[in-house]
């Protein structure tokens, strides 16, 4: 009962973040700057009164941590929201997910923990994805290129972080320090960029924000629920969806060779995700 519910949840969070992120490429007409800043105050809503309802103290306890994971969140968000100006969002999403490859490497220099040989062809799979996907897809130039997988180096280092704190905070106060941080960042650099907005596209700029709030909570619901080694995959469907939303609403074209390096990609990650959760646990 309790696996059905958590993979239902982790659907519904792929769904979610689907949503924002097909609202990321139909709102490209507005700074990286603006749509962070946005995204950010649409979940602030959500997270302060989260925290405040239930009396749970705002500033938490691991202040320089909570910080630096904001600081290095909320950057990420933003170099992610502006690469999405320059390639398709399915493509966007994939090379996105390369983010647990940094974090492996991280993982040993900070937390001395070890990587498998073995996973370490997972994660070559994995790059042989990203060379192929640039060097076959005219629709990826070189700038978002750096800027996604800038981005997953910063989500890489996050998760080290994350790792840092533990359980010693509540998930929301987490994510609300990384909102709070981002809509600061966000908002800073929207003053330089800003574009004023349409009644409609104000709607669906904040909507970025509800639907990454709730993208967040079904995730986290998931992992609490089942095991990572099977809720985990499920998040992939992720890249999926961007395609089909890309192709369906947004017309967005990917080659055959696109497809081939999104799949290296997925299947890289996932191998090593397998191996982890069977034989390095």
């Amino acid at each position: 009962m309790h696996l059905k519910r958590a993979i239902l949840f982790m659907v519904l969070s792929t769904i979610a973040f689907t949503g924002m992120n097909g609202l990321l490429k139909y709102l490209t007409q507005y700074s990286g700057y603006q749509l962070v800043f946005f995204r950010s105050l649409g979940s602030l809503f959500f997270t302060f009164g989260f925290l405040i309802s239930k009396g749970i103290p705002i500033l938490g306890t691991n202040r320089k941590l909570l910080l630096l994971r904001g600081v290095l969140g909320s950057t990420s968000m933003l170099l992610f929201f502006i690469a999405v100006h320059y390639m398709p969002i399915g493509s966007a999403v994939a090379l996105r997910y390369i983010a647990p490859i940094f974090a492996a490497v991280f993982a040993i220099l900070f937390l001395r923990e070890k990587v498998r040989p073995i996973q370490w062809i997972f994660f070559v799979v994995a790059f042989v994805g990203v060379l192929v996907l640039k060097g076959f897809d005219d629709a990826i130039s070189p700038i978002g290129l750096i800027l996604v997988l800038s981005a997953s180096v910063l989500s890489g280092l996050v998760y080290i972080v994350i790792r840092k704190i533990g359980l010693s905070e509540h998930p929301v106060v987490i994510v609300n320090y990384f909102m709070c941080i981002a809509t600061i960042v966000g908002g800073i650099g929207a003053i330089f960029t800003w574009v004023t907005p349409k009644a409609t596209d104000f709607v669906l700029l904040f909507s970025l924000g509800i639907f990454g709030y709730y993208g967040q909570i079904f995730m986290t619901k998931a992992f609490q629920m089942g095991e990572t080694n099977v809720i985990a995959p499920i998040k992939y469907v992720e890249v999926v969806f961007a395609i089909i939303v890309g192709v369906g609403f947004l017309g967005e074209t990917y080659s055959v060779w696109s497809f081939v390096g999104i799949a290296l990609i997925i299947s890289g990650l996932l191998l090593n995700l397998w191996y982890k959760g069977k034989y390095a646990s």
